[in-house]
């Protein structure tokens, strides 16, 4: 089962997050920035694209062997799902149409969901939102992990077997940690991406909605972008609570790794986010980063001394807690 790690709680802290502060300084030095922050159309046209590109694929391995079905799946269907739950995240900020027209934004979200073929864009804006605001906030931050997940993945193969469910956990984590009403726009997500499913099965078969489904999971799952899962707040480093990552993969991501300056500037698109670390460049070069995401799973599976419970978290504000 390999080692066992030497955490067994949270870092419990009282301190508020770094980056509402960091960007007040910020823009008090270069208010030019500001320039920064509107939407970037592009990105309606590159969704555009990646959905066609996996409708064309799912036409070509419909009538594949499996074997094939599968490796495809993983060469390149991951990379294109994977990337897509990332412009779902630029949507979820309304990057592509901007704060006037959110509407516009949430549809576009539930088009770029499709190829994924788990409802998951309208969810996952309303959660992201709290990541944002109630960064490390217990009951209220879903990115944070459950006890259980602390608990049981702690040694080196429990934490390698957690990187290839992450899918999972983050898809079931909020109904345990902070469970919300569902929307009307929710259902709407939900029932477009099962007719989506459908009429995929219906026209094309079996191993198209295979290919879908097992991309999604395989790309969520052990896959090298999906180090930004753990590069982005999880602690190697004591009392930094936020990691950018400056590798080549952000050409795919949609520069997420630029995390400290997506967490200072989250109304910025991610094309912008390098010109920010440009601009400001004082403030972000000294900062701990990565240049490999692959190494940070390999990390995280093999340091003794990381684990689920490396994560910074808060007590919500106002909560009163006896020592």
């Amino acid at each position: 089962m390999g080692n066992r790690v030497s955490r067994d709680d949270f870092d419990w802290v009282y301190t508020d997050e770094p980056h509402a502060s960091r960007r007040r300084e910020i823009l008090a030095k270069y208010p030019e920035i500001k320039s920064l922050m509107k939407p970037d159309p592009n990105l309606i046209w590159i969704i555009i694209m990646m959905v066609l590109a996996q409708l064309v694929t799912f036409y070509l391995v419909k009538d594949l062997d499996w074997k094939w079905v599968i490796f495809w799946a993983y060469a390149f269907g991951s990379c294109v799902n994977h990337s897509m739950t990332l412009a779902i995240h630029e949507i979820s900020h309304n990057s592509a149409f901007g704060h006037s027209k959110a509407i516009r934004n949430r549809w576009l979200g539930i088009f770029a969901n499709f190829p994924i073929g788990v409802p998951y864009s309208v969810t996952f804006k309303r959660y992201h939102m709290d990541h944002h605001r109630y960064l490390g906030n217990d009951g209220i931050d879903v990115d944070i992990p459950t006890n259980f997940e602390g608990w049981f993945f702690c040694t080196t193969f429990r934490k390698f077997m957690w990187v290839v469910l992450q899918p999972l956990f983050y898809a079931f984590r909020p109904l345990f940690i902070n469970p919300k009403p569902v929307s009307n726009l929710e259902i709407l997500n939900t029932v477009a991406q099962i007719s989506f499913d459908i009429i995929i099965y219906y026209v094309w078969g079996i191993k198209s909605l295979f290919y879908m489904l097992s991309a999604t999971l395989l790309g969520l799952g052990l896959h090298p972008i999906s180090g930004h899962f753990i590069a982005e707040h999880y602690m190697f480093l004591k009392g930094q609570e936020t990691y950018s990552y400056y590798g080549p993969l952000n050409l795919l991501t949609f520069n997420v790794g630029y995390h400290n300056e997506h967490h200072d500037f989250p109304n910025i698109p991610g094309k912008s986010l390098p010109l920010v670390r440009k601009i400001a460049a004082e403030y972000y070069d000294n900062l701990p980063h990565y240049n490999s995401w692959i190494k940070v799973l390999y990390d995280f599976v093999t340091d003794e001394t990381i684990s689920p419970y490396s994560r910074m978290k808060r007590y919500p504000k106002g909560k009163v807690t006896l020592e």
